[in-house]
């Protein structure tokens, strides 16, 4: 059996096991042949056949390719991984800590005692968060009201002093405003400059034109039963900020591209020392990675490789051991909300990335799905 056939088996067989409408996958093998497959529909709305130039919202998929920009940066000297934020961001310069909470459930806030650095929002040790996986944030949102919940408070929030700790959440969409203040240019336009021309991945942005949007794949939601159901859904339209910790459309076989950089194969965004910095683990720990859902209809709880020890690195997760679907120690890897999944094994030179479009985000059956394709790009 081929590699595409074997690519195509699995993802079939997910597909009918998951009870998805469709799904895409692209991979590098280990011998460097690529593979690209489409199975299904784009949605149970849409009876038209997924194709590999289908476009998904890939979701925190984008971050690592935030990370890569602003380690461009870097290597530019135009910002360090150290340098305090708040000389270009200045509602980061005295963010505010959320303690608790008083007797009336009023926040306690006080001004943190430590910079946010660049490092810092890369690795989520910043002391933002996500209100989904993050319950003082939560019980924040519901005290504070609307206006907090959507960002444009006037003080950021975090959950605990820069560097106190892990926590996955928005330190990412940070770093994008952060490239806007020290390129002097937009995201959006910054990202197709640096990242997206250089890889050609000229059908890949945050800003949807009508042909884009006419290839668009549904979003769904898993209901009660189990099933799927079509749920209104999309990112802002211009002019407003392309968010670089989720706001990006693409395909496995644009994302591919960005899997393929990372290997050291085509084009190059950055320099040796600054990629292997981009890759080497920052913090360790059995808890990094792992997102401990408070609200189901956004997310379950995700835990990559439990009970083993991983790091974060200043753009992927990266598992300490050999992962139990063939990718070797070391390898780098994250996903997205809408259940897109990517994995990169410099060790091998194998990569994959499969994008559904559906939430609860870490749907088990999603998962081994994954699990499966990731088995069969190491068995071709």
């Amino acid at each position: 059996m081929s590699a595409v056939e074997q690519v195509r088996e699995a993802l079939t067989n997910g597909l009918a096991e998951a009870d998805l409408p469709g799904l895409v996958a692209a991979a590098r093998l280990p011998n460097g042949e690529t593979v690209e497959v489409s199975v299904g529909v784009r949605g149970v709305d849409n009876p038209a056949p997924l194709t590999t130039d289908t476009l998904f919202w890939m979701a925190s998929c984008t971050k690592a390719l935030t990370s890569v920009a602003a380690l461009q940066l870097v290597e530019d000297g135009r910002v360090g991984l150290d340098d305090p934020v708040g000389r270009w961001l200045p509602q980061l310069a005295a963010p505010k800590v959320l303690k608790g909470f008083d007797a009336a459930e009023k926040p306690i806030l006080e001004t943190a005692t430590q910079p946010i650095t660049l490092r810092r929002l890369l690795t989520h040790t910043s002391g933002f968060a996500y209100a989904f996986c993050s319950t003082p944030l939560t019980r924040y949102y519901a005290a504070a009201g609307e206006a907090a919940a959507q960002g444009v408070a006037p003080d950021p929030v975090l959950v605990f002093e820069p560097g106190q700790g892990w926590q996955y959440g928005i330190g990412i969409d940070w770093a994008g405003k952060l490239i806007e203040a020290v390129s002097g240019e937009s995201f959006d336009a910054y990202m197709r400059r640096r990242v997206f021309a250089p890889l050609g991945m000229d059908d890949s942005g945050f800003f949807l034109n009508d042909d884009q949007r006419a290839r668009l794949a549904s979003m769904h939601a898993r209901t009660p039963d189990g099933s799927l159901a079509p749920m209104p859904f999309g990112m802002p339209p211009e002019p407003y900020f392309g968010m670089g910790g989720g706001g990006l459309y693409s395909n496995p076989s644009q994302y591919l591209r960005f899997l393929d950089s990372m290997l050291g194969r085509g084009p190059q965004l950055l320099k040796t020392a600054h990629l292997e910095a981009l890759c080497a683990s920052t913090i360790e720990g059995a808890e990094i990675g792992v997102l401990k859902s408070i609200q189901a209809n956004t997310s379950n709880t995700f835990d990559p490789f439990p009970d083993a020890a991983k790091a974060w690195t200043l753009g992927f997760l990266a598992n300490l051991a050999p992962g139990p679907n063939g990718r070797a120690a070391g390898s780098l890897a994250w996903a997205g909300l809408s259940n897109c999944y990517y994995w990169i094994d410099r060790a091998s030179g194998a990569a994959g990335v499969m994008c559904a479009q559906f939430l609860p985000f870490a749907d088990p059956r999603a998962l081994a799905a994954f699990g499966a394709f990731e088995r069969a790009v190491y068995a071709a």
